[in-house]
Parts: structure tokens; C-alpha cells; sequence
């Protein structure tokens, strides 16, 4: 129910019951004015009185001129008694202008009617800018007993700062009244009460968490430097970090709609991430000041929420925080907030996906143009990610984390490579600098690293064999399963090298595994181990050989090119040996692919796979 006070002025000193007009300390009252309410009238630009008495003062407000009598307002009004009134120019009488009246016109109105003696009534809507009102024209009780500032000030502590309701809508009005509202500490009064009683609600219901969130909806209406003083006084209750957190994370959803843009990988790509650049640097633009000042708006709400958050981890989530700090980046927050930003995303990186990680570049929105060259965007910002990764390893070192933590980041950053190695514009140092940012023991497999790297080269295939070896120096093979090896081995985007190394881990691996299966079916488990470990020790021995015939092989085709470069010399012989060294060249590679096929067909057979190996690299 809407809480409202109706106040009845006293009869005017000098002012008789019959109304007719008495002299006062030589000044006339207008009695008649006083009891007659329906002669006030209005019009788009002025606001008048119709007496007997004609009106003796002008006062303009914004846009409305009030034309009133000066006696009313000088009994009441200290401001306008000591004021110096300059003869009006139009009109027999004096006229003034009130700059930067609090409350406006509509206020002012209110307290004409006080001071001609009508009823006031007050409410949560105009008790604000009525308290301040009252204090900018000094309506003290020196004046008059019962006086406005009095009245005001008794409704707002008795009546509004004892319902919830009533208060956030006072607080609400006070946002167009700075700095009266300030000054007078109607923000502070009416944030302690909401404070005290968010705190005093939690301690009745008890401590469940979504239970003490009800108030997160009002509060979420508020402007943000009176948000956060609420927040702040919420906080000194001894009111827990998660709950301050959900908090902070429901007043981002309403005030920030940019945070729930997905960008999915590079299914996007050139469509998402430009559009979202181009909405935010449109909203400058088209807008003007107005656009401009809602960005600042926007950068001051972020750079608000961020400095509100408190420092347990457990406040928000990991999400939320790669979310702050897309936004961030789009509303060219200061890199000391960023930097902040990222440090806590390090320190809570296990909990991330992929998606959450997948940050576009904002570089070239401020400069209000939106590049696609390969040479000025990539269509992720790797370099943020880089400085993630690089604060959760020093995190770690700290907490001295146990390897399972490591494992869970090196999935994460693997799926995170398969993704951004998707931009045709990520060059190859970057990518090796992002996959080797982890120790060596952080990967106990390497198949995700692999993925991202076959997807990298499906993405360049122009790259060079020298940059393939490069990108395929990062994987370690021997932590690659029997699947990845397999696919390996048929995968002609790897080079020569990697494919040959592969190729006998798969056999080692595809050996072991069978046997691991016979072990499965019999009970001599301990004759089946001893046969595995001679097994194994066979299949080294065959890796050696096949080693040193593959350092043969090498020998040879230096020799091969030493003769090629002497016999360069003899035009005529010349086609010859070129024609000879084509041969063997066609011979050797054929030689491979057909033991290849037959190695394929035989691999069932563990004797046939060790002897497809030493037929896939002879020469004969």
C-alpha cells in the first residue's frame, strides 16, 4: 500500500477565520488566496495565481514561469527572504530564477502549495527531492514552526526508511538529485537500512544460499555507485562472498546484455565476432554523445563490478569472469582492470571450457575500423590467453598443485589449440608458443595436442616440410594411443619423419595390446608377462636394426648425390643418370607404399607386423 501524508497548514499569522485581508508588519496577506485552491492556474510555460491581489513576484524554474506573491514565499522561504529581488522588467513587481533546482518544476509546485498553506501530501516519489528542495530555500523552523524541512525530514525517517519498498524507491530518486541527496545523506541512510535489513533477512530465513537472493532484483535497479555503496555496507554485515557474488553477477546481467554473446569457435568466423564489433562501434558512431556516453556508461559499470568483487575465489564463477573480461576488452577498460581480470581467471582456469576461453580481438574497435587482413587480426586474441595460461602456472607453483590439476589444464588448452587453429590468420610461432607453455610432464597424452596440430596443418596446407617438423616437435609420440598412432600412420599432412616414428610405435603398441588381450583370457598370468617382456624385447631389437638400416640408407643417398654432383660435369652422360636416379627414387617409394598396403592387411598377424617392418625400409 502506498504510504503518503497529507499536510494541513496552520492559519497564516495575521489572517482572520472570515477571510478578509489583515495588515501584518506592514505587509498584506492573502488570506483569500490562501483558502481558495482553484485559483491556481496553469499553462504550458507559466504557472499563476488568480486573486484580488495581484501576483508581485516572477519566479522561472527550467521552463515554467511561477508568478506568485512575494509575502507567502518570503515567511517560509530564508533563501528568497535574504535575496536582493531585481525589479521586473515586464511587469510591476520583481521577478528571479532558480538555476539548478533540485527536483524541478513539479517540486517547486509542491512547495508553492506548502507555502500558500494547502494540503501536501507526501510520498516515497517526491519525499526526496521535497528534502532537498526545502534545504536549497532554507525552510528551517527558525521561520516557522512545522516548516518543510521538518515535516520531510520526520516522513523519511519514520515512514520511508522503515519499509524496504519504500526506501529502494527513495534511493531510486535520489540518482537526479546529487549532490543534495549526498550532502544531506539521504544515500547513506537509505543504503545502511537496505543493508541492515538484506543482513537481517539472511540470519532469519538461515544460511542457504538461494535463499538469500531476494533482494537481488531491487537492488539491481540501482545506479552503480549507489549499488555499490550498498554492496559495501552488505559486506561490513559479515554477509558471505558468494552471496555478494550472485549478486554482483544478477546486477551485470541487467546492465551488461553484451556478457551472453557466444562465440563459437570459428563457425563464426568473419560473420560473429566483426558484427559484435561492428554493433559496439556503431553505438558510438550513430549515437553521437549520446552513444558515447552510454559506452562510458557501460565502461564505468564494468570497472564498478570488477572493484566490488570480492577476493575469494569461490565468489563467482570462472565464467562470469572470462565474460567481465570480454567485456572489458570491448569497452576499453583500463589495463590495470584487464590485467586483474586475467589473473583471477589464471588462478580459477580448471573450472573454464572452451567456449569461455575463446576471446575475440578487440584491437581495432576503438580505432573505428574493423580490419580482416591476415597481417593486422587474427580472429582470436591469442595473447590474452597466453598471459591466462602463464598466471595459472605461477598460481601453481605457489599452491603446489598435485598433477591431476595439470592434466585437467592440458585438455583444456588442447581443445582450446583444435579451436583457434581453425584461423587461417594464427601463424605457427604463436600456436607453439601457446602448446608448449605447459611443463612436459603436464600432458600424460598427447592425442588432443595431436588433433589440434592435424588441424593446424589441415588449415595451412601450404606450409613447408621444415614447418611441419617444427609443429611436430611439440607432440611427443610415445604418449600417443594406439587410435591416435593408427590415424597417424595414414595421415600424409605429417611429414616423412614423424610418419616413420609413428608407424613403429604403432606396431610396438599394437603388440603389446594383443598380447595385453591373451593375458585376458588365460590365468597363467605370469607366463603370459615373461612372453610380453620377450616380445618387447624382440620388437627393440627390431626397432635397432631398422634404425641402422634407415642410417644406411642416408649413406647411401649421400653417396648418391656426391656421384650426381661429379658426373654434373659430363653434358653428356648427364640425362642418363638423371633418368637412372629417377628409377631408383620411383623404386624406393614404391618399395614403401606396397609393404604400406600389405602391412595394413597383415597387421592382424603379430609375426606378419614385425616383418611388414622390416619390409616397409629395404631397399632391395
Amino acid at each position: 500500500m502506498k504510504k503518503s501524508l497529507q499536510v494541513n497548514q496552520p492559519q497564516s499569522p495575521g489572517s482572520s477565520s472570515d477571510g478578509t485581508d489583515q495588515v501584518h508588519d506592514q505587509c498584506i496577506v492573502p488570506t483569500k488566496v490562501i483558502t481558495i485552491a482553484d485559483s491556481f492556474e496553469k499553462r504550458e510555460h507559466s504557472w499563476s495565481i488568480t486573486s484580488q491581489i495581484p501576483t508581485d513576484l516572477s519566479i522561472q524554474v527550467q521552463e515554467i514561469t511561477f508568478n506568485v506573491h512575494k509575502y507567502p514565499m518570503m515567511s517560509k522561504c530564508g533563501y528568497i527572504g535574504r535575496l536582493e529581488l531585481q525589479p521586473s522588467i515586464s511587469n510591476f513587481g520583481y521577478e528571479l530564477k532558480l538555476e539548478n533546482f533540485p527536483g524541478g518544476s513539479e517540486t517547486f509546485e509542491i512547495i508553492l502549495k506548502f507555502c500558500y498553506g494547502l494540503p501536501v501530501d507526501l510520498n516515497p516519489n517526491n519525499i526526496a527531492p521535497l528534502r532537498c528542495a526545502s534545504e536549497f530555500l532554507e525552510m528551517t523552523e527558525e521561520l516557522e514552526d512545522g516548516n518543510l524541512i521538518t515535516k520531510t525530514e520526520a516522513f523519511l525517517t519514520f515512514v520511508v526508511l522503515s519499509s524496504w519498498k519504500d526506501t529502494i524507491t527513495v534511493l531510486k530518486s535520489c540518482e537526479a538529485l546529487s549532490p543534495w541527496a549526498e550532502n544531506l545523506q539521504i544515500v547513506r541512510r537509505c543504503c545502511d537500512s537496505l543493508a541492515w535489513k538484506a543482513s537481517k533477512e539472511k540470519s532469519s530465513i538461515g544460511d542457504v544460499v538461494h535463499e538469500e537472493g531476494w533482494w537481488f532484483d531491487d537492488v539491481a535497479i540501482l545506479r552503480i555507485d549507489h549499488f555499490r555503496r550498498i554492496i559495501t555496507a552488505i559486506r561490513a554485515k559479515g554477509t558471505k562472498p558468494e552471496i555478494i557474488g550472485k549478486c554482483i553477477m544478477h546486477y551485470a546481467e541487467r546492465w551488461l546484455p553484451g556478457m551472453d554473446m557466444e562465440i563459437e569457435g570459428v563457425r563464426g568466423y568473419g560473420h560473429g565476432k566483426n558484427e559484435f564489433h561492428f554493433s559496439i562501434y556503431s553505438e558510438k558512431e550513430e549515437g553521437g554523445i549520446g552513444g558515447i556516453a552510454h559506452s562510458k556508461e557501460q565502461k564505468t559499470i564494468i570497472e564498478g563490478l570488477v572493484s566490488m568483487l570480492p577476493p575469494q575465489q569461490e565468489a563467482v564463477s570462472c565464467k562470469f569472469l572470462l565474460q567481465m573480461l570480454k567485456m572489458a576488452m570491448v569497452y576499453s577498460a583500463t589495463p590495470a582492470l584487464i590485467s586483474e581480470l586475467e589473473k583471477r581467471v589464471g588462478m580459477m582456469l580448471e573450472d573454464a571450457n572452451v567456449n569461455d576461453l575463446l576471446i575475440p580481438s578487440y584491437k581495432n574497435v576503438d580505432q573505428g575500423k574493423l580490419t580482416n587482413s591476415p597481417e593486422q587480426c587474427t580472429m582470436h586474441d591469442i595473447d590474452v590467453v597466453q598471459r591466462i595460461v602463464e598466471y595459472f602456472l605461477m598460481h601453481e607453483q605457489k599452491q603446489q598443485q598435485q598433477k591431476s590439476g595439470k592434466y585437467n589444464i592440458s585438455k583444456l588448452l588442447d581443445n582450446y589449440l583444435a579451436e583457434i587453429a581453425r584461423d587461417p590468420n594464427l601463424s605457427i610461432t604463436k600456436f607453439q608458443v601457446l602448446a608448449e607453455s605447459l611443463p612436459e610432464n603436464a600432458r600424460t597424452c598427447d592425442d588432443g595436442l595431436y588433433r589440434a596440430i592435424d588441424t593446424f596443418l589441415k588449415t595451412n596446407p601450404s606450409l613447408s616440410e621444415h614447418e611441419r617438423r617444427r609443429l611436430c616437435k611439440i607432440m611427443n609420440n610415445e604418449k600417443l594411443s594406439l587410435d591416435a598412432c593408427m590415424h597417424a600412420a595414414q595421415n600424409d599432412r605429417l611429414p616423412l619423419r614423424t610418419i616413420v616414428q609413428v608407424l613403429l610405435l604403432e606396431q610396438i603398441k599394437m603388440r603389446a595390446a594383443m598380447q595385453e588381450k591373451e593375458n585376458g583370457n588365460t590365468s597363467e598370468q605370469e607366463g603370459n608377462q615373461s612372453s610380453t617382456n620377450m616380445e618387447i624385447k624382440t620388437l627393440k631389437a627390431d626397432l635397432e636394426n631398422i634404425k641402422m638400416k634407415m642410417a644406411e640408407l642416408q649413406s647411401d643417398y649421400s653417396e648418391l648425390q656426391q656421384e650426381y654432383g661429379k658426373l654434373s660435369n659430363k653434358p653428356k652422360n648427364v640425362s642418363g643418370w638423371t633418368f637412372s636416379w629417377r628409377k631408383i627414387k620411383n623404386s624406393f617409394h614404391a618399395k614403401l607404399d606396397g609393404d604400406e598396403t600389405g602391412d595394413r592387411q597383415q597387421r592382424p598377424n603379430s609375426v606378419g607386423c614385425r616383418g611388414s617392418f622390416k619390409r616397409r625400409l629395404s631397399i632391395s
